[in-house]
């Protein structure tokens, strides 16, 4: 006799009560378990009042809804929410390095020559550190330091400058590309009443760095799509303002996010195609090209015992003789203001060298020199 037969004439108290493999009753959801998860994890965190609140009420939402056919589906969104609210820094900050002489130093370590640049940074961090230090109690004071706009040809150092602003301050450094940025919720997110809403790429960065003062890199902010410049300078305009950023609105996370604490830097190759509103936020400090005799120094002293160091050679395998680098090696097809060419250039001879060692064209027992007689093997653009 089946079960359902045998079940027959039992009253409700008296059948058994169906259960899956996990021992689960399956006519029930388990609901108690999920939401008290949420409960936990909005206890666990340090919340703004009016925020907490908000996600309070989202759980209890859930309560009511108990078993509810929509309850998983708003299960889901508050569980996104609650999720992304909880994992941000509202009062999480690293401890700012407040040494001038620190930033010197690292500035000089990872920038030859340049100069010019670097005092006008140190400026800067001059006025930033003098009002920390003088009332450590208010550090917003720090905070609302110019916003640093570094513009200049591709390739002069501008994103490498915004990281050694990060370490010589101890700071967290977060890159967003404005590259072909086509939309304006790409900064500010997309409201949670769209099935595939996320936060913007602003609060994105916040979330990785962990702290509520990064440094927050707008990379090539003259880049975005022609169509929407318009609204992503309206949200630029609205970052970068000390009087706003401290109530940036996220479109998902619907709760206004202090900004106040993060250090903005932006760059961009020409200033022509940004808007006025944004240039009037901005410190300027225009980035020179650099001169052939800053080249060849950059790339005998920084990046060839990088390319070597990365092959497994050394000095004792290769050397690249002085005749060759003005003409050869730092301008093969002519003037180029940054240093891209010439990390290409450096790791393209490196690799044929590398190659022709292993396959027994050279001899890996001697020192290959780069001189005028095999100078077009190893160039390939001669």
């Amino acid at each position: 006799m089946d079960d359902t037969a045998q079940n027959q004439g039992l009253t409700p108290e008296e059948k058994p009560i169906a259960t899956n493999d996990a021992g689960l009753e399956t006519n029930q959801k388990p609901t108690t378990s999920q939401i008290q998860k949420l409960d936990d994890k909005i206890k666990s965190v340090s919340l703004p009042q009016e925020l907490r609140e908000k996600v309070v009420a989202m759980v209890d939402r859930l309560r009511l809804i108990g078993n509810d056919s929509s309850f998983f589906i708003e299960l889901d969104s508050a569980s996104r929410y609650i999720d992304w609210v909880t994992n941000l820094p509202w009062d999480k900050a690293s401890s700012d390095v407040l040494n001038l002489a620190h930033a010197k130093e690292v500035l000089d370590k990872n920038h030859f020559g340049l100069t010019d640049v670097k005092n006008n940074i140190l400026e800067y961090l001059a006025i930033m550190i003098m009002k920390a230090n003088k009332d450590k109690a208010e550090l917003s004071n720090f905070a609302r330091a110019p916003i640093i706009s570094l513009v200049g040809l591709a390739g002069v150092g501008k994103t490498s400058i915004a990281y050694s602003i990060a370490e010589a301050l101890g700071r967290k450094i977060e890159r967003i590309p404005f590259g072909g940025m086509g939309s304006a919720t790409q900064l500010r997110g997309k409201t949670r009443l769209f099935a595939d809403s996320e936060p913007g790429l602003i609060i994105k960065a916040l979330k990785h760095a962990g702290t509520n003062n990064p440094v927050i890199l707008l990379d090539e902010i003259d880049r975005v799509s022609e169509d929407a410049r318009a609204d992503i300078m309206g949200v630029l305009i609205e970052l970068l303002d000390p009087e706003q950023n401290s109530s940036f609105t996220d479109h998902f996370i619907d709760y206004p996010v202090n900004l106040s604490n993060v250090l903005f830097i932006a760059t961009s190759n020409n200033t022509k195609d940004i808007s006025t509103a944004v240039l009037d936020r901005l410190e300027i400090i225009q980035m020179p090209s650099y001169s052939d005799v800053e080249k060849i120094t950059i790339g005998k002293q920084f990046i060839f015992p990088k390319a070597l160091a990365v092959s497994g050679m050394t000095s004792s395998n290769l050397m690249i003789a002085d005749e060759v680098w003005e003409d050869f090696i730092i301008r093969p097809l002519g003037y180029d203001p940054g240093l891209r060419s010439l990390q290409r250039v450096l790791n393209g001879v490196v690799r044929k060298v590398a190659y022709n060692m292993l396959t027994g064209l050279l001899p890996q027992d001697k020192q290959f020199i780069l001189n005028m007689q095999n100078i077009k093997q190893y160039v390939s653009q001669w």
